[in-house]
């Protein structure tokens, strides 16, 4: 019997045994042995030989239910070994008999990680989004990427040179495969999330998800439903403003009451380009043949089409992979809001514009304008083009009593017709680098909430999907939120 030395601690018994359990579970123990706390007599637990586990320092925060623990664990055929656990105590005691694994206080994925371990990482798509995410993980530390899948060889060949030492693969199902990955990171078209979540969680393994979340309302409830299935292993998706320090800002700015009653966010996002190269166009490499690129694995459950080399490298401008700047760039925008208002799905989306200015064949709209209804009774209205960059990219929250003005900065600006003596206060909180990413890999360490959690970007995902909807249909969409559809 594995004995462990409880010292009186006011933690629950019961959480200490379900932490115990979870030590002996995430050290490697091999099934057989059970538990004992002197004083009760615990369940029994599958566990293998025999083995000791005493805690050395066990930590209880009764008011906010966290809790952290370090165990001694011998015997058992192993090494000795220290392990570190922290978490929520209601997420421990959530978790079901017989055990399988413990991330700090929730089930994870197949390997265990202590806070200084090193995360073991692979890529599905490594295009420029994708390799740049690869260079932000590879910045933080206690990194390794040993897997690189994308279905273009030649974009294969340019991620060796960033690590060597990494398998490339052209079917991504291979990487997963590899049980020494903890994490993958996702950045594939659109179109293609929903198959590459769903298989990387079921193969067990954390996700840093690309923007937007999901393709379509079908693919959101798919992702979903692993999501939820999946022994809630850590997922982080890609809207890296809910990483910056302007969050915490703008949270501050809503605490004090000094915006009174917000009816409205007015968001904008404008571009431009020289004369003749049109934005996001990328030209077409003799290269990019049939035999370079399975393009059936580019097509996913995308509308069957003969190879085009254009449809796969410029992607963005169709519909069947891609969601416009809606899902490029409005969902940022919106994500931030959403995260620190905790705006709900849109009840009612209206999209109008079209392809004003680039007419190179692209199907999504070049100039555009949102409006989303909230049940919260605020009104998100959204403007965008890629023929002038005067308004840039920035969002107003407008109250009676002030307004939040975020753009390169975030400030409260305060109205004098109700806050005569109101000030203009400049937001001061600095933003990490890599501060995303880094979220991400910490989420998956300690097994706290990442700062971007799979229920934000399902919201995102949803109201993105609203408006693309609408513009397709030329008319206004509502949300249906008993059956969860759009109509």
């Amino acid at each position: 019997r594995a004995v462990l030395d409880w010292p009186g601690h006011p933690m629950k018994r019961e959480d200490v045994l379900t932490a115990v359990r979870a030590a002996l579970v995430a050290g490697g123990a091999a099934p057989g042995c059970d538990v004992d706390i002197p004083g009760f007599t615990p369940p029994m637990i599958p566990l293998g030989a025999t083995a000791a586990a005493v805690v050395t320092q066990l930590d209880y925060d009764q008011e906010q239910g966290h809790f952290s623990a370090t165990l001694s664990v011998t015997g058992g055929g192993m090494d000795p070994f220290t392990m570190r656990i922290a978490g929520d105590v209601a997420d421990v005691v959530e978790l079901p008999v017989p055990v399988t694994r413990l991330r700090a206080g929730a089930i994870a994925g197949p390997n265990v990680l202590a806070s200084s371990d090193r995360v073991r990482l692979g890529i599905v798509g490594c295009g420029d989004r994708g390799t740049q995410i690869m260079r932000e993980a590879l910045a933080c530390p206690n990194t390794e990427f040993v897997g690189i899948a994308d279905v273009y060889t030649k974009r294969l060949e340019d991620a060796r040179a960033i690590v060597p030492g990494a398998k490339t693969y052209l079917d991504y199902r291979h990487l997963l495969d590899d049980q020494t990955i903890d994490a993958v990171l996702i950045a594939t078209p659109p179109h293609l999330h929903c198959e590459h979540f769903v298989a990387a969680l079921d193969a067990g393994k954390h996700i840093y998800q690309e923007k937007t979340m999901a393709f379509s309302v079908e693919h959101a409830k798919r992702m979903r439903a692993a999501f939820r299935s999946s022994g809630r292993r850590t997922v982080q998706i890609g809207h890296q403003g809910c990483s910056s320090g302007q969050v915490r800002d703008a949270v501050n700015f809503l605490k004090t009451g000094h915006l009174g009653k917000v009816t409205a966010i007015h968001a904008h996002m404008h571009r431009n380009t020289p004369h003749g190269k049109p934005q996001w166009s990328r030209p077409v490499f003799p290269g990019m043949t049939q035999e370079n690129i399975l393009w059936r694995a580019f097509l996913g459950d995308a509308p069957a089409h003969e190879f085009d080399a254009h449809r796969y490298v410029n992607w963005r401008f169709f519909w069947d992979y891609s969601g416009g700047n809606v899902s490029e760039n409005m969902c940022h925008q919106l994500a931030f809001w959403y995260k620190v208002m905790g705006l709900k799905i849109p009840h009612t989306a209206n999209m109008v514009g079209g392809v004003y200015l680039w007419k190179d064949g692209r199907e999504v709209p070049d100039t555009m304008n949102v409006t989303l209804e909230h049940n919260e009774e605020i009104l998100f209205s959204w403007d965008s083009g890629f023929g002038n960059n005067q308004l840039g990219n920035s969002e107003d929250v407008l109250g009676t009593d002030g307004t939040i003005s975020r753009s390169q900065q975030i400030r409260y600006l305060p109205q004098k017709v109700n806050r005569p003596d109101g000030a203009e206060i400049l937001g001061s909180t600095r933003t990490s680098p890599n501060a995303h990413m880094r979220n991400f890999l910490d989420a998956v360490r300690s097994g706290q909430e990442p700062n971007c959690p799979f229920d934000l970007g399902y919201r995102v995902s949803i109201a993105c999907r609203m408006a693309v909807e609408s513009y397709r249909r030329q008319r206004a969409v509502w949300w249906d939120a008993d059956k969860e559809e759009i109509i």
